[in-house]
């Protein structure tokens, strides 16, 4: 471990060093030119977001796409083979042909969606996987309404295991400035003097219940880190762009200047409700971060997991193996009599005098150009969204 990271309050998940896939600048031509002799895998954007992720350190331990005993036993078990916490499988899968093609190479050439060769894989393994029972597994359903469901089974019945070694930039990466890997943001917590560190996970514009746990969080922490993930989510989710608008004006105007910061994640999201909580705070604490925010329904989709089950899955893992802290916060709200933020723990009123609006409920305000009221969403928000609707941007 680098006397750096050995100096941040966290270590990297695993107990090894943040792992770094890129080759060396002065090796990367010659890479280059190798990887066109290759065979090619061309990635799609989930693929792409997860060879960030690799590539910077965000995944750690993991150097590469999973093999066959890290899958089988990250999907039953949520360990990887060595026994050290993974709640979902990080796969490059194939289909049949391709797999019977790759079979007797040793390298291939990772490149985009057009061709260009970005990375190199070293083939340790070519292996089949049972997507369905994979799905049930992580999902707890093998229902293809499920857009994760949907994602995995589109992905190949073969996987291919393997070390990469990253020589281009990959493309069209959104937010550069805000595009920090776990290294640049463990710097940043270094130069700040933060040791306890809030990481809070959004795929959403921030409305007042998310900026009331926050702050609460950061009454015990030194500094908020807001999270958002910003690869491949479902079509009708507000885009990037609208959201990190938001988040910014949020941050200049109602968080202490200091305490809080902004930084992107390139994740693409998986609607896998409790285990992605799992993935989600390991992949912070590989940031830098303590402590993790799990509220309400986390990285869910429809009704196909428990309100709480996010915060509950973590009681399955000892604390010290998943390493970063959990803070959970119960369903959040405007009470009228008690004239505050509040939740099921801290508020004695009925429902009839809490403003509990539904997302289908304040979208249509939103296309009506009707902003919710400002104890749901800040008006500067609100006014975001509204023209985001109109323009036809979400």
């Amino acid at each position: 471990m680098s006397a750096e990271t050995a100096a941040d309050p966290i270590s990297p998940h695993g107990g090894v060093p943040l792992v770094d896939l890129w080759a060396a600048p002065g090796e990367r031509d010659a890479l280059r030119n190798h990887a066109r002799s290759l065979p090619l895998i061309r990635l799609g954007s989930r693929e792409l977001s997860d060879l960030e992720m690799l590539a910077t350190g965000a995944f750690t331990p993991l150097t590469g796409f999973m093999g066959e005993a890290d899958h089988r036993r990250s999907r039953d078990e949520m360990r990887l083979a060595s026994g050290t916490p993974w709640s979902i499988p990080i796969t490059l899968g194939v289909d049949d042909d391709r797999a019977r093609e790759l079979r007797s190479a040793r390298e291939a050439a990772l490149a985009d969606e057009r061709g260009e060769p970005l990375a190199i894989l070293k083939i340790r393994e070519i292996y089949p996987v049972d997507r369905r029972r994979e799905a049930e597994a992580i999902f707890t359903t093998s229902d293809e309404n499920h857009p994760g469901v949907q994602n995995l089974l589109s992905s190949g019945s073969f996987c291919i295991g393997g070390d990469v070694t990253l020589f281009a930039d990959l493309p069209d990466r959104s937010f550069p400035e805000y595009r920090l890997s776990p290294r640049r943001t463990r710097e940043a917590f270094r130069e700040r003097g933060w040791r306890r560190i809030v990481a809070f996970q959004t795929r959403n514009p921030t409305h007042r219940a998310h900026e009331y746990i926050q702050k609460a969080a950061l009454e015990v922490c030194d500094g908020l880190l807001l999270h958002p993930l910003v690869g491949e989510t479902k079509s009708d989710d507000v885009p990037a762009a609208v959201r990190m608008e938001t988040y910014r004006v949020l941050l200049d105007c109602y968080y202490p200047k200091g305490r809080a910061m902004l930084a992107v994640m390139p994740a693409h999201m998986r609607y896998g409700g409790p285990r992605e909580a799992i993935l989600h705070a390991i992949v912070r604490r590989n940031y830098g971060c303590t402590h993790f925010i799990v509220g309400r329904d986390h990285a869910g989709v429809g009704k196909y997991y428990g309100t709480y089950d996010a915060q509950k899955i973590f009681e399955r893992f000892d604390q010290a193996e998943i390493g970063i802290t959990p803070l959970n916060f119960e369903n959040t709200f405007y009470c009228r009599r008690c004239e505050a933020m509040a939740s099921y723990k801290t508020c004695p009123h009925s429902d009839d005098d809490r403003l509990l609006l539904s997302g289908t409920k304040v979208r249509e305000m939103l296309r009506r150009g009707e902003a919710p009221p400002p104890e749901y969403t800040r008006p500067e928000i609100a006014a975001i969204l509204i023209r985001a609707m109109r323009s036809g941007e979400s």
